[in-house]
């Protein structure tokens, strides 16, 4: 999404879940990501295969490693 992206307002998980539900490719999620917990709820939506991530990990408000443990 990219009005969210840069502003470390969380993603937006219903767009996320409404284009998942409406497509069988694998769907990278993009923008306002900033906390773990964006991380985990994205990991919970059925078709995310990944997540890109930009400020929220150069703010240093979570580390890669973090974030890498977290979703392993």
């Amino acid at each position: 999404d990219i009005d969210r992206d840069g502003m470390l307002n969380g993603p937006n998980l219903e767009k996320i879940t409404e284009l998942t539900s409406n497509t069988s490719l694998p769907i990278i999620a993009s923008g306002g990501v900033s906390s773990l917990e964006d991380l985990i709820q994205l990991k919970q939506i059925k078709g995310v295969s990944g997540v890109i991530s930009g400020k929220a990990l150069y703010e240093n408000t979570f580390s890669l490693d973090e974030a890498l443990n977290l979703i392993s």
